[in-house]
């Protein structure tokens, strides 16, 4: 991996040093330099769970992913920079149940406290979250918290009618890049999966998000949501581009 040129494509010139400073200015960094897509699984394109092939697709080619690709990639990088960095396995909420384990990955980093960062769960928390920190944690663009039961902890989010939504369940257990490997084929694959039924393509903003799903443009600026339908491949394409940098091949 060229680092130099990671952090040129999250526009990062900051300090390196590896401590909750720098790793919450590289995770706000990324949230807003790399999109949450999945453009490649309609284009027919597999997903294989390798970094080079992150490295390829998000950095030389300034595309996005999802999960498996963001946070393994984030990972590797926070691994060159001297971080400790361990791969956790989520289950991702599905009509109030937790699904399967290895649905999601998400990250674990170990300094003088515990943090859980995530840059591959579409619009959710732009800076990491202490672990062991059972109060709200609130954000410029939300308010989330981390709570514990025995080994399960569960990640939730605070809806825009003030409840708490529990947006996934995970535990402490160290695993592989490998062993999301079953669960990724599964999104590529499945009718069941959300990946398959939808293109999207989602970036947070300084104000707010874009996202594109399917053919509908949504873009959030300050509070304010504005929709409109796209009419044709050529604005699909032009959309793309202006507004995530994404040119597919």
């Amino acid at each position: 991996m060229n680092v130099e040129a990671y952090l040129q494509r999250i526009d990062y010139h900051r300090d390196r040093t590896p401590n909750a400073e720098t790793l919450r200015n590289l995770h706000h960094a990324h949230m807003l330099a790399v999109p949450f897509e999945n453009l490649d699984i309609h284009q027919g394109r597999p997903i294989l769970l390798a970094e080079n092939l992150f490295y390829e697709k998000i950095v030389l080619r300034r595309r996005g992913g999802f999960c498996y690709e963001a946070n393994g990639l984030f990972a590797a990088l926070l691994h060159e920079l001297g971080f400790n960095v361990t791969l956790l396995s989520a289950r991702v909420m599905d009509d109030g149940s937790p699904g399967p384990e290895f649905d999601h990955l998400t990250l674990l980093m170990q300094l003088e406290e515990r943090w859980l960062a995530d840059v591959g769960f579409g619009d959710s928390f732009r800076e990491p979250l202490r672990l062991d920190d059972p109060s709200a944690q609130l954000q410029n663009h939300g308010a989330y918290r981390l709570t514990r039961d025995d080994e399960q902890w569960t990640l939730l989010a605070r809806s825009s009618d003030n409840e708490w939504k529990p947006q996934y369940v995970f535990t402490l257990r160290p695993h592989q890049l490998a062993d999301f490997a079953g669960r990724c084929h599964y999104h590529q694959t499945s009718p069941e999966s959300h990946f398959t039924r939808k293109r999207v393509c989602s970036l947070a903003t300084p104000a707010g998000r874009v996202t594109l799903s399917d053919m509908r443009l949504i873009i959030t600026k300050s509070g304010e949501r504005q929709e409109r339908m796209l009419a044709s491949k050529e604005e699909y394409a032009n959309a793309l581009r202006e507004y995530f940098g994404v040119k597919l091949d």
